[in-house]
């Protein structure tokens, strides 16, 4: 039985990056030899184990046929017999199908150091074509590292969204490779990736063009999206990649209020109050400021400090003294609010 470091930590180590997590795989045992010497059985669709001090995941050495369409379209073989080779072959890329043994010597039958060194991102075997989802993890590599695609993985990638295998991507799995490349330092390099090889027509046929400028949380990357789009396309999209609450709730504001942002320098106190409320400003301030700062990266810059500052005054009023009053109390409240703004403009 040997274990070896794998995949991510190894590539970053020699990048000279941080090391978050590393990945084992382990050749030569049994599921059972594994439970005996104390490691806890996690893994559902093949043989993987925590290990009992460090926590950190051991996977049995593996092999996968491709039997059917779709990310579970795999059976899964691991036995004492297969080799590390045979596991790193299966993986999506060079720089990902290195392994660092215990006594600290590479082992890189793929040539993944020299493809670092290079800067470029080539696949390992014609297995890649077997999971369409690693399309979006080489754009999302391309993003991050910004290497350049070997050509023969850019033809193959091609032909893969050609022959329809994309057709059966997860929902889940692309938003987390997607959500993930729009975190990337240079995310534009993402979707030059997935046009160049025919996804971004298919799986985001509504994005036809990209921000200049992006940056912020995950929310704010993924509303600067909706920017210019409809309403309904916003829907759409977020439906097709089940996108999670938080970046769908803010790019449906972006695109229901941006006429109304991109006239905000221009607005009166009343047009400003409506635009508050209309944005719930004043229950959800942490997602107002959010909705302002996509506003700036998508106005290349615009101030909204006016409609901040317009917000801080309606804010000061005293909606609970006013409800004592009785009376018509929202409308009293919105014309204390409409001349908290007028005077602090």
């Amino acid at each position: 039985m040997k274990a070896y470091v794998v995949g991510g930590a190894v590539r970053d180590e020699l990048l000279g990056l941080p090391v978050k997590d590393r990945d084992h795989v382990v050749v030569g045992a049994t599921p059972e030899e594994m439970v005996s010497l104390g490691y806890k059985p996690v893994g559902k669709d093949f043989p993987v184990f925590l290990h009992p001090v460090t926590h950190e995941e051991y996977a049995l050495a593996r092999t996968e046929r491709k039997s059917g369409r779709g990310y579970r379209g795999f059976t899964v073989y691991a036995s004492p017999d297969v080799t590390l080779e045979d596991d790193l072959r299966r993986r999506d890329l060079t720089i990902n199908a290195m392994a660092k043994a215990e006594d600290g010597t590479l082992i890189d039958p793929f040539g993944g150091k020299q493809d670092l060194e290079k800067g470029v991102l080539r696949h390992v075997s014609e297995a890649f074509s077997e999971d369409p989802v690693r399309i979006l993890r080489v754009a999302r590599f391309a993003a991050r590292f910004d290497f350049f695609i070997h050509e023969t993985t850019a033809a193959l990638m091609r032909r893969m969204v050609e022959s329809g295998e994309t057709d059966y991507l997860v929902p889940e799995r692309v938003w987390q490779e997607f959500s993930k490349g729009l975190m990337e330092e240079r995310p534009e390099r993402m979707f030059a990736v997935l046009e160049a090889c025919g996804l971004r027509e298919r799986l985001l046929p509504e994005i036809e063009t990209q921000p200049e400028v992006m940056s912020g949380p995950l929310a704010v990357r993924f509303a600067l999206l909706a920017w210019s789009l409809a309403e309904d396309e916003v829907e759409t999209i977020c439906r097709r990649l089940r996108v999670p609450n938080e970046p769908r709730e803010l790019a449906l504001l972006v695109s229901r209020n941006r006429e109304r942002l991109e006239s905000a320098n221009a607005a009166g106190a009343a047009d400003l109050l409506e635009l508050l409320k209309r944005t719930d400003a004043f229950r959800r301030p942490e997602r107002f400021a959010e909705l302002l700062e996509v506003a700036r990266l998508a106005a290349h810059g615009t101030d909204f400090a006016h409609l901040e500052k317009a917000r801080a005054a309606a804010v000061a009023v005293d909606a609970g003294a006013i409800a004592q009053r009785g009376g018509d109390i929202a409308k009293a409240v919105d014309e204390a609010r409409l001349q908290a703004i007028t005077a602090a403009k």
